[in-house]
């Protein structure tokens, strides 16, 4: 199936295979919600077997590493299967530094559509995400760019590059927390 976007706006009639910008942010609220739910085997489904997730990391200069494989990342993963591995390890109680689990809620605004293409769209969209633990509430906020499949019957994630604007730190920075 072949997927197209309409705003609503001056585009003209209703596509049926379309994907509308009311889906396109339905589909970023759902893997938000999954997040803040916990429910990361269903949140895994959104990414496609292939798709990268990347949070690089400021440079001293000011300015973010341009290679995941040869300058320091926050987060990264290849493909689905790290961020499988993850998944795993926060289901099984395998990751001390997510124990006592925390409570999350997430904030998505200013989504943007950047790129249409014959089965992917490249999405831009800022977010802010507050997480509290051990009786003390943490904040991060970002800027998300995303590629996202369109050709199949339900959309996946192809790409995600997390921008962490307030990159000091001062505990573990998981998933969940972006």
């Amino acid at each position: 199936m072949t997927r197209s976007i309409t705003t609503g706006l001056a585009d003209g009639p209703a596509d049926d295979s379309a994907l509308s910008y009311r889906d396109i942010c339905a589909f970023l609220y759902r893997e938000a919600r999954l997040l803040d739910d916990r429910k990361f085997d269903e949140w895994l489904e959104c990414y496609s077997p292939d798709a990268e997730y990347w949070m690089p990391a400021w440079t001293d200069d000011d300015a973010l590493s341009t290679d995941p494989q040869s300058e320091i990342s926050l987060i990264y993963y290849a493909n689905r299967k790290g961020l499988e591995d993850r998944v795993y390890r926060l289901n099984t109680e395998r990751s001390s530094a997510s124990t006592p689990e925390a409570r999350t809620s997430h904030f998505i605004a200013n989504v943007e559509v950047l790129e249409v293409r014959e089965g992917a769209l490249d999405l831009r969209y800022n977010w802010h995400t507050l997480s509290h633990r051990y009786q003390k509430t943490q904040q991060f906020f970002g800027t998300t760019f995303l590629t996202l499949d369109t050709s199949g019957d339900a959309p996946t994630i192809l790409k995600k590059t997390i921008i962490l604007k307030d990159d000091y730190i001062h505990q573990v920075i998981d998933v969940y927390h972006v």
